[in-house]
């Protein structure tokens, strides 16, 4: 196999390491995100990712049972190069500011797929069993996204900060895939918005939901900040 240029994605990474997970899914990840940009997704087949990415179908069929955990392995090579940089939590930063240097590590991460994923996008929805099967491992990613900020999603409203981060994602998702700028400066203006925004639902939220003091007044004001 010839090699890659270096702004792309490596498709020989299993072969150096058969018996690592991780190399498994970025040789399948690297293979589909090919596919998908070279003849679109729907066309994409289980056969082929697994022949492009020379993996045996003993093997693959072990991790991989669907189309929906090809995006999965996707997914997870992004998250994996996010929380390799794991450092500790600046107690100085806004848990925002943490979020959004996470997100854009993020957005980085998958820059080498997003030829591919332009065809994710534009034909996943003519397959919503596959959207659907995909729904928890995307959930999962952004738990991680967010515990790699310093929040804890499992707490009580974790839910709502993964369904929200989510939310966030999907949207600067879209300006993502045509941001054209070197520094994917259009990217980072979209993510700023987009977490100001759900800041400020947030606060909302919590200022409907809080219960109220003997009187009448709210025992204190919480920013979503403490959350995202």
């Amino acid at each position: 196999m010839s090699d890659m240029p270096s702004d792309k994605p490596e498709d020989n990474s299993f072969r150096s390491d058969p018996t690592d997970s991780d190399s498994l899914d970025r040789s399948v990840a690297a293979a589909a995100m090919g596919l998908a940009a070279e003849k679109g997704w729907r066309r994409v087949g289980l056969l082929e990712v697994a022949h492009t990415a020379g993996i045996p179908l003993s093997r693959f069929h072990h991790r991989y049972r669907g189309r929906a955990d090809v995006l999965a392995a996707v997914s997870r090579v992004a998250d994996a190069t996010v929380l390799a940089g794991d450092t500790a939590v600046d107690p100085t930063e806004s848990a925002r500011d943490r979020l959004f240097d996470v997100m854009m590590r993020r957005f980085d991460a998958l820059r080498p797929y997003r030829e591919g994923l332009r065809s994710v996008v534009r034909d996943l929805p003519a397959d919503p069993a596959a959207a659907l099967a995909f729904t928890c491992a995307f959930g999962r990613s952004m738990a991680w996204m967010l515990r790699a900020a310093g929040i804890d999603p499992d707490r009580r409203g974790g839910a709502a900060l993964v369904a929200g981060l989510g939310t966030v994602h999907a949207r600067v998702m879209r300006v993502f895939l045509d941001d054209d700028t070197a520094d994917l400066s259009r990217t980072m203006a979209a993510l700023d918005n987009a977490l100001r925004g759900a800041e400020r639902w947030g606060a909302t939220f919590c200022r409907w939901t809080r219960p109220r003091g003997p009187l009448g007044k709210q025992p204190g004001t919480e920013s979503m900040a403490s959350g995202i």
